[in-house]
């Protein structure tokens, strides 16, 4: 076998795995929305985040197992006590999304910004910002809004995912970050924005919504595809920092669970207030 077959040959290998991987996850995830009660939900939902943690104590620089797992202890100590408590979710979801404001500022200005993420406390910190009010979110969209709100989030998601992927690959040449993700286009950028905004707007079709409803789906999409970019790329900006590829090996084909989640980390607090305020 020439060296151009092995490497088809492990392309499509590849790609299989990645198929297999996200068909079984994408099933697994809407059996839990459509089936799930609310604390069965928030349990599943929740040893999710933690698999989040345990890699992103990586991310931070933690190598040793027993910190990992401190790690990840003390952030489903925080969700449990949110879960249990009259802390109200809204605030958690406003302080979200202030977080992500500084992880935009720390994403453009990157590598300058270097300096405010180089010690492992303030990457640890990062990461309970990012966990713990996406695990909120999600739990709030199912007692409030049901099922319905959860699987348009994720179609929203994973349209500016693939949308940004079929313009970046074809249409792709001028960089978004490319100090942290050199990949990574204004074209796919754009072309996941219009993707998602076309699911939004058959997604209105399909509800019946009104045409003013329909406006709001579309913005809402639009914001979504952007925000999910921010949390793709902060993470690319603390791999890079880390020296590695992916949060881990655990799903095959596909990296680690951070690998899947950071997207969608992003996209659920501005998800869950929009939703609220529109309603």
């Amino acid at each position: 076998m020439t060296e151009p077959e092995r490497a088809v040959g492990g392309y499509t290998f590849v790609l299989k795995q990645r198929i297999l991987t996200g068909g079984v996850l994408a099933l697994v995830a809407l059996a839990a929305v459509f089936w799930l009660s609310v604390p069965h939900f928030a349990l599943l939902t929740g040893l999710v985040i933690m698999f989040g943690a345990w890699e992103w104590a990586n991310l931070a620089g933690v190598s040793h197992r027993a910190g990992k797992l401190v790690y990840t202890v003390l952030l489903s100590v925080l969700c449990v006590w949110d879960y249990n408590t009259d802390v109200p979710s809204l605030t958690l979801m406003g302080g979200a999304l202030l977080w992500w404001v500084v992880a935009f500022v720390m994403v453009s200005q990157y590598p300058a910004s270097a300096n405010f993420c180089k010690s492992r406390l303030v990457r640890m910190l990062m990461g309970s910002l990012v966990l713990v009010p996406a695990w909120s979110a999600i739990v709030m969209l199912k007692i409030h809004h049901g099922p319905q709100a959860i699987v348009l989030l994720f179609l929203l998601v994973w349209a500016a995912d693939v949308g940004a992927y079929v313009a970046g690959k074809n249409l792709g040449k001028r960089p978004l970050a490319k100090k942290v993700s050199p990949k990574k286009t204004i074209e796919g950028l754009l072309g996941g924005i219009a993707f998602s905004m076309l699911v939004a707007v058959v997604y209105g079709k399909f509800t019946h919504a009104t045409v003013g409803r329909e406006i709001v789906l579309v913005l809402l999409a639009m914001m979504v595809a952007l925000i999910s970019v921010l949390g793709d790329l902060l993470e690319s900006l603390l791999k890079r920092e880390r020296g590695i590829k992916d949060s881990s090996s655990l799903l095959p084909g596909h990296g680690g669970v951070m690998d899947r989640i950071d997207s969608l980390t992003a996209a659920l607090p501005l998800f869950a207030l929009a939703l609220h305020f529109s309603v």
